[in-house]
């Protein structure tokens, strides 16, 4: 029955944010507003609207530590898995602005939270702090927009399209109805695993930490995986690189940043961060956003050897998790060759590739 409820869980959030971004964009473009505004808020941020489900639903349930492995493990997830697998089916061209902007952001976006962890809470004041950023870093990205390349334009007006006169979802009442069903869904799915997560992680004797960091980030991640590989499939590889980009802030900003609101309210003075947490998987999540840049930068696109990498390093770090999940004697040895070789090849590889390719003009 456990299994059943996550996969039934699973299922509603990711036909929930399918539906919500449906209905969300649609109504938008109905508006008027840009393709391009639509694909770097509406869409990145529907994308993300499970992370913020589950995240909300286990601060309910007094699960923090589901709430804070949730978020973190998601924006590990979507570098090392979606853009693995994404640049595995093709090489994605990774658009200047992204390299100058975007992925700045993103790394400023991890380390503030994690300087804000350093304490052991993210408290109402930096969740009030993060929710801001995310206004403002959202109004920005709509006054910028009127700025964007006619490629970029054209891009995003082929894959977010106004729906067709007459069409099924061309009324406001449907466009709306869509929207509502997209929350309920959302609403359903995220308690469903929640609960499912929780009885799992008994059954196995794991810390609801692992449990978000990894079961419960991949599924939140599945509409970001869905919309990432089928941009890829169709050649939308600038559409690829930025839905995972944008998401991720999105999962600090607001994630966390409206999760730790919503724990201070419960009186719990914000959300707690777990040591492990904070000694080694924060650190995870900024040193994946950090390695974007020289990847980026290599010939701006992200290879296909660069995808395999990255997705041989997210089996490296469920490993790991695994195995200090257990205390398994191979946890030490495992460590010393990662800390010792493979991560120093790694990056000495990736220095010597930025050093020999010219960057961005």
């Amino acid at each position: 029955m456990t299994a059943l409820l996550f996969l039934a869980g699973l299922a509603a959030l990711v036909a929930g944010a399918e539906l919500l971004v449906r209905g969300a964009s649609k109504l938008a473009l109905s508006f008027g507003i840009s393709p391009l505004v639509v694909g770097l808020t509406i869409v990145a941020f529907g994308t993300s609207s499970p992370e913020l489900a589950v995240s909300l639903g286990a601060v309910a349930d007094g699960q923090t530590e589901l709430a804070v492995g949730n978020v973190v493990g998601s924006n590990v997830f979507n570098v090392l898995f979606i853009l693995g697998l994404s640049a595995l089916i093709t090489p994605l061209v990774v658009d200047v602005q992204l390299i100058r902007q975007e992925v700045p952001i993103m790394i400023a976006a991890s380390l503030a939270l994690l300087v804000m962890s350093l304490d052991g809470v993210v408290g109402v004041a930096d969740g009030a702090l993060l929710v801001t950023a995310l206004a403002a870093y959202t109004v920005f990205l709509i006054r910028q927009s009127r700025q964007q390349t006619q490629a970029a334009k054209d891009e995003y007006s082929e894959a977010f399209k106004p729906a067709a006169p007459g069409g099924w979802d061309s009324r406001l009442p449907v466009q709306l109805a869509l929207v509502v069903a997209g929350l309920v869904l959302l609403v359903l799915g995220s308690d469903w695993l929640v609960t499912a997560a929780v009885a799992f992680a008994r059954a196995f004797g794991v810390s609801d930490l692992v449990i978000g960091l990894t079961i419960i980030a991949a599924g939140t991640s599945m509409p970001e995986v869905a919309t990432s590989v089928m941009a890829a499939i169709k050649g939308e590889r600038d559409i690829a690189v930025g839905n995972v980009v944008g998401s991720n802030t999105f999962n600090i900003l607001g994630c966390a940043g409206i999760t730790s609101i919503t724990a201070g309210a419960t009186g719990l003075g914000g959300l707690p961060v777990p040591t492990a947490a904070l000694n080694f998987d924060l650190w995870v999540m900024l040193a994946v956003a950090l390695a974007c840049l020289p990847v980026f930068l290599t010939g701006r696109e992200i290879a296909r050897w660069e995808g395999g990498l990255f997705l041989g390093y997210y089996g490296a770090y469920v490993a790991y998790l695994i195995l200090a999940a257990q205390q398994h004697g191979a946890l030490a040895p495992y460590s010393s060759v990662m800390l010792g070789f493979v991560i120093p090849l790694t990056i000495v590889t990736l220095v010597v590739m930025v050093l020999r390719r010219p960057s961005p003009a």
